[in-house]
């Protein structure tokens, strides 16, 4: 009985983490996504995509406030899947791949950005804000191999 007692409180902790961090990463998506409709977003990402081997090209087809406002969109499409998936469990996958996609391109920016990288009393440092994708890209990991049931 102990046993049983204490796999349940593991699960129940297991699934408020769980819920947390889908809500959480909903949550900085969504707002994100929203952000990006804005010319002061629209203007600090075009330093990361216009560097970009995967996205340099999209200036020369849309302007800078539309590409922005496409990023914008894609995020908040995988915010409201991720929000969805607690009631449609088979939308974890598509909002998985769209966050392992989304974040692995993100984190590349730190590398293909010119300047992105300083040194400050001895320390390497780069501009923080893109270091939450490192944790965001491991939650879709994760959520892409989540069963449909759970």
């Amino acid at each position: 009985m102990v046993g049983t007692v204490q796999k349940s409180k593991q699960n129940l902790s297991t699934q408020i983490g769980y819920c947390i961090s889908l809500f959480g990463a909903a949550l900085i998506l969504l707002w994100i996504g929203i952000f990006k409709f804005t010319p002061t977003e629209a203007a600090a990402i075009k330093p990361l995509v216009e560097n970009h081997f995967l996205t340099f090209f999209v200036y020369k087809i849309m302007s800078v406030q539309a590409v922005s406002n496409l990023i914008g969109v894609i995020e908040i499409i995988i915010a409201l899947l991720l929000i969805f998936s607690a009631k449609f469990a088979f939308l974890k996958r598509y909002a998985g791949i769209g966050m392992i996609v989304t974040f692995l391109v993100t984190l590349s920016y730190l590398f293909t950005t010119p300047g992105m990288w300083k040194v400050v009393d001895g320390v390497p440092v780069t501009d923080f804000f893109i270091l939450k994708d490192l944790m965001l890209l491991g939650f879709g990991l994760m959520i892409v191999q989540t069963k449909n049931n759970e």
